[in-house]
Formats: structure tokens, sequence, C-alpha cells
């Protein structure tokens, strides 16, 4: 594959190409989804319809910017921390480098969110390490900012009885929570007993009526068990009604074998779709069908990812940046040239081994930052 490294700005980057306008769609009726599956409570009624309301609002603010060259992403993932309190096979934030340890304060958090809002960013992914380890910080940025969607992605063992009652208090915040299958695909990559402890949280997010997930990082060993109708209608039982399916990067070595085949890849698109009509909950796929977009989403297009030190970088699963958040205002860190070079052949990474066209590419990704590096 021929990757073309261009400082210059794609012509088109700056017009509304159909991808954005998809894009928008697909998360406005994902979210429209979801508020017609929550009817029933009126609190969190209420909350969707404000959320899905200030959603296409900042689509149309997003394209203004757009207009004077300025991509606004719809969706910004933060990994708030990387520490954690477990140590799971494959864990990308084990590509980061030492800086990465360091963390934002509470007030650049603050600070990123507010600006996100500023610009238009439709959803607020929370991410880790794991995130809950701040959680007091993150019920403050859902509290500030109630039209903002707080999608928090977590192991689920720090939800005790008052942090389900926190969040169960703050409806604008969407945990989903992390499953590998049943108990022993779990446990074989998170540790013994963490899938009981997965059911107490959840029992504890469930009584407490709070819309919540599980996420699932899907690869050739666990496919046929995570995709079987068994799987899916025991996690609906225990209160999930959103599902994410992740699929695996071979971040570390040797686990390559791990990979879905592209027959599992097309049945895994396959059944979301068969899973959307036939059960009452929604099912979301990562990457998902990235031909439909025009090739890979990260960078910008779709979505950008914060690094736990303030980097802003493609996805996370590349950690790659050459702009920081506690130096420069977002505004100007999604003017980065690297995010720019990268969406210039955005219709080249489709090409993947595990979930990310970026991780696949990386070495072409690390020649752009030494190319930037030689040019400073």
């Amino acid at each position: 594959m021929t990757l073309v490294s261009s400082g210059t700005p794609d012509k088109n980057e700056t017009r509304d190409p159909d991808y954005r306008r998809i894009f928008d769609v697909t998360i406005a009726d994902t979210l429209q989804s979801a508020v017609k599956m929550i009817r029933a409570d009126p609190v969190l009624l209420a909350t969707g319809t404000r959320i899905l309301y200030r959603l296409k609002r900042s689509a149309a603010r997003r394209m203004r910017y757009e207009r004077v060259g300025i991509l606004v992403p719809a969706i910004i993932i933060v990994s708030i921390t990387s520490r954690c309190n477990l140590a799971c096979k494959g864990c990308y934030m084990r590509l980061h480098p030492p800086k990465a340890h360091r963390e934002m304060s509470h007030v650049h958090l603050a600070s990123i969110v507010s600006q996100a809002a500023e610009l238009g960013v439709a959803v607020m992914v929370i991410a880790g390490g794991e995130p809950l380890l701040r959680k007091q910080e993150i019920f403050d940025m859902a509290r500030n900012f109630p039209d903002l969607l707080f999608l928090l992605f977590t192991n689920g063992l720090l939800i005790d009885d008052e942090t389900a009652t926190a969040i169960a208090g703050l409806k604008n915040i969407v945990p989903v929570i992390s499953f590998e299958g049943f108990e022993h695909e779990t446990d074989v990559r998170r540790g013994t007993g963490v899938y009981g402890g997965l059911l107490v949280a959840c029992s504890r997010l469930r009584e407490r009526k709070v819309f919540f997930g599980c996420s699932v990082t899907v690869d050739r060993e666990n496919f046929d068990r995570v995709t079987d109708e068994i799987f899916v209608q025991r996690m609906i039982d225990i209160g999930a009604r959103v599902f994410t399916y992740v699929e695996y990067v071979p971040i570390e070595p040797g686990t390559e074998g791990l990979v879905l085949s592209d027959d599992q890849r097309n049945a895994l698109n396959a059944s979301l779709v068969k899973f959307t009509e036939k059960y009452p909950a929604l099912f979301i796929g990562f990457p998902g069908d990235e031909k439909a977009f025009g090739g890979c989403l990260a960078a910008g297009r779709g979505f950008v990812h914060i690094s736990p030190a303030g980097d802003i970088e493609p996805c996370p699963a590349a950690p790659f940046s050459d702009a920081n958040l506690i130096t420069m205002p977002l505004k100007e860190a999604l003017k980065s040239r690297v995010l720019r070079l990268i969406r210039n052949n955005h219709g080249a990474l489709t090409e993947t081994q595990g979930g990310c066209a970026l991780w696949t590419n990386r070495e072409w990704v690390q020649t752009l930052l030494h190319e930037i590096d030689d040019e400073n």
C-alpha cells in the first residue's frame, strides 16, 4: 500500500463530504433509538430528548467551523488516567510512552470539556486506565455539562453502592462495562473473580434504573461465544441496553493469531444488524464498516483521542501526537499536522490487521512524526 505523506491539506477537507453527514445521521439515529427505549422513564426521557436536541444543533456548529478550515469531530475520547485496578491482557494503554503516566489536572479536564462543547462535540467518551479512579471529576463534568453525553468505559469493579447512586443521579452518564464473554473468557483476560464482580456492579446499576451497557473485545477465540444469542440475552437479562463490540488489536506481541478472520469480521457486522432488529438494545461495532465512511474515522474525521497527559492523538490504538492540550487550545490542536496528514490519506487506511488501520500502518505514522520533527 502506498500512502502520500504530503503536508498540503486536502482540498476537500473544508467541505461537507457525504461521510460526515452519514456519520452525524448514524449518531442521531442511534441516540433516537435509545430515547425510544427509555420512554417509560420520564426523567431519563427528558435528559435523552435534551441531548438529542443538542446533538442536532452541534452538527450545525461543527459545519460552521468546518467552513473556516477546522474539522471538529463528533466524538472525543478522553483517557483521563493510565492507572488501573486491573492488568488486562492486550490493553492499549501499554502503548503509551512514560509521559502518559502524567495526568491532566481537574482544571485541564474541565477546560477540555468546555471547549469541546463550544466547538460542537456531541459525545465525550471517558476511558482510561480505569476512569472511575477519578470518579468525582467525571461526576463534576457531567453535572456541569448536562446536555453532553458521557459514555463511561469502565471495568466496573469500582461501581459500589455510592458510585452507582451518583451515576443514577446524572442521567447523561452511560456506563459501559467490559465483559469478554461469560465467566471463563472474562476471568482469563481480566483476572479471577472479575466476572462475578461485574454481575454485582450491573445489579447495582439496574436497581437504580441506570441506562448502561457492556463492551466486548472480540477476538478469534471468543468470537463464537460473544456473538451467540445466549450471551446477548444474558447481558440483556442483567440490564445491559448498549453493546459495543471492539475488534481485537494485536498490541501485545505474539497475539496476532487472535485477530478476527475476514469471515468473522463479516459475520460480526451481519450479527449486529440482526441483533438490532431483534433485541431491545443498541449494538455498535468498532471500527465497523469503514468503507461506508470512505476510510478510517480517526484523526478528527469522526473522533480523536486525548491521552492522560493531554496529547491529542488519532485514536486510542495510535499514540502519535504533535499537539498537547495543556499548551494550546483544542481548536488549535485540531489543526495538528499529524491529524491532517492522516485525514488526507484516510481512503487508504482501510487495510487492517485487527480492528485498527492506523495500528497496522504505525510505521508510516511514525515516519510522519519524524518528518515533522526534522522540519522543526
